[in-house]
């Protein structure tokens, strides 16, 4: 799925830039960066692919679902907003999509804190972080 819509989105852009500037131009204009939405729908497509293919492959499987949470939200935030659709048949639909991404998204979460039994990044920072401390010189 992220390897297609990320395709997707690094072949068409402009196709999903209109329906992406509901997101793109607060996140813009809050940030103060002058960036045209297809170019933002690029770069998405870009995580997505990236992502996908580095969740697929076990590389890195945390960092990459990271990567892809953080890419579906505006993605579905932005391409299925059924709560602006005034056709029942097609707001069923859009929100089909949208509980499906949020779905995913849950998974994403799953994969991302999902330590496989080893250490998670927080335990082994707070260790290192405590050897560090152990390991300075007191003042007796």
């Amino acid at each position: 799925m992220f390897i297609s819509g990320g395709l997707d989105a690094l072949l068409h852009p402009h196709a999903k830039a209109a329906r992406a500037q509901a997101v793109t131009e607060p996140i813009t204009d809050t940030l103060g960066i002058d960036q045209d939405p297809a170019t933002l729908v690029r770069v998405n497509g870009a995580v997505m692919v990236v992502g996908g293919v580095l969740l697929g492959a076990g590389r890195v499987p945390r960092l990459a679902a990271l990567a892809l949470a953080g890419s579906l939200v505006p993605t579905t935030l932005a391409a299925h907003r059924f709560w602006e659709i005034d056709d029942p048949t097609q707001r069923q639909q859009q929100r089909i999509h949208f509980l499906k991404n949020l779905s995913m998204l849950g998974g994403l979460i799953l994969a991302a804190t999902d330590t496989e039994g080893r250490p998670s990044l927080s335990w082994r920072a707070k260790k290192r972080a405590r050897r560090a401390l152990d390991a300075l010189p007191t003042g007796d």
